[in-house]
């Protein structure tokens, strides 16, 4: 079965917005559109439980159970326990605060860490500042041509069993190929090294299977995954409570709270769980059925096939043309439909002028600067990026392509 479009953007206030509905809209890595069902709970909230939650009064009653409601859903889609998901202000405090509680895990033990030169600089600088405690700290470098991450050069990093943890991009924002998480992770694991992925970039196209995937820690951004501006963290217990905590001492024993060092966005913990109510009505009207983890797997293939029946025809489009270069791979199949290219100009003022042909997009180094330089791009000239996701319409990639043939 297709995915059916017009039922999805009937869920995203945002296409009937005079404000917004006036641009396709190609910035959706940027943040996501959010669901309906997500800010009838915010809006709720603020009305009727903007109380401190979990109080012996109803508001507070109230407020807290969908604060609960939102852990308990969002876990049962990932398949992993409730006491597994933490909240934070935004993924790069999640990562930051996890690298912390990292740090004095690896201090004097002689274990080193392995990074990429593919990530977002929030999975990327914060573990390599460790080097500043005398942790040893590795890069498992993406191939310059390509973009991609090879399995062989990490073989090679983990080869001597010091390694006691690999941080790594499900996909980069700007290269969107998808890496082979689980084989990832099923390397690391058998080298005796715990694994983090930062799944923001991907997160948006389907929310992950932990358990399939087998890694420690799984961060995304629920402002890009159709929710509220908060971080979201999947950590395992074992390895989760093996870290130092990060919070108030009498807060260790709660693993949601031991890596939380500061009280969440009450509103907005609450909000998220609009994102479960989205998948569970998309599983409904597509006829999905099953526990949470296979109606969230279900909506997740049919989210990817809209991508890339759609997006197909835009790559096709920038592979033609001698005057641009596309990151990553070719065939949307193998890719987040987050198109990144290197043109022959300064890539911000043509998304300038995208905007004033009815194109939402925007151009820079989308703090991806080191995979840039890897590949040899120059930070001041950036890249265009245009990102789209299972609400993306043909029609959009048809006034796209339109826009840049006459733009460039």
């Amino acid at each position: 079965m297709a995915l059916d479009l017009d039922f999805v953007r009937s869920q995203f206030p945002a296409f009937s917005s005079p404000v917004l509905s006036s641009h396709a809209f190609f910035e959706n890595a940027g943040g996501s559109y959010p669901c309906r069902q997500v800010v009838d709970r915010l809006t709720r909230f603020y009305h009727d439980r903007k109380v401190q939650p979990y109080g012996p009064y109803p508001g507070a009653q109230a407020g807290g159970a969908e604060m609960d409601e939102a852990r308990e859903r969002l876990a049962a889609m990932m398949g992993v326990r409730r006491e597994e998901v933490s909240f934070g202000p935004s993924t790069s405090a999640n990562t930051y605060v996890l690298a912390q509680a990292a740090r004095k895990w690896l201090a004097g033990t002689g274990g080193a860490v392995v990074v990429t030169n593919q990530d977002h600089e929030a999975n990327s600088g914060v573990w390599r500042r460790l080097v500043e405690e005398g942790i040893e700290v590795r890069e498992w470098k993406l191939d310059p041509a390509t973009g991609s991450l090879g399995l062989e050069a990490l073989e090679a990093l983990l080869a001597d069993g010091k390694v006691r943890l690999l941080c790594f991009p499900h996909c980069s924002n700007v290269i969107a190929e998808i890496n082979d998480v689980a084989a990832i992770c099923a390397l690391a694991r058998a080298a005796g090294a715990r694994t983090v992925v930062d799944g923001v970039s991907y997160a948006p196209h389907g929310f992950p299977d932990v358990l399939a995937l087998g890694c420690d820690v799984y961060l995304f951004s629920a402002y890009k995954t159709y929710g509220p501006h908060q971080g979201i963290m999947v950590i395992r217990e074992a390895f989760g409570m093996e870290l130092p905590g990060q919070a108030h001492f009498f807060n260790h024993g709660v693993l949601y709270k031991r890596h939380t060092p500061a009280g969440p966005d009450h509103a907005q913990v609450a909000a998220c769980a609009g994102m479960a109510d989205y998948i569970d009505a998309l599983a409904a009207r597509h006829g999905v059925s099953g526990d949470a983890v296979a109606r969230n797997g279900g909506v997740h293939d049919l989210m990817r096939a809209q991508e890339v029946a759609v997006i197909q025809p835009l790559l096709d489009y920038l592979v033609q043309r001698n005057d641009v270069r596309l990151l990553g791979p070719r065939d949307a199949a193998r890719r987040a439909p987050t198109v990144a290219v290197e043109l022959d100009r300064a890539a911000e003022p043509v998304s300038e002028e995208l905007g004033r042909n009815g194109i939402a997009c925007w151009a820079g180094d989308f703090y991806a600067v080191r995979p840039l330089e890897a590949l040899g791009i120059d930070r001041a000239k950036g890249v265009l990026r245009m990102s789209g996701t299972h609400y993306t319409s043909a029609e959009e990639v048809a006034r796209l392509i339109a826009a840049l043939d006459r733009v460039l």
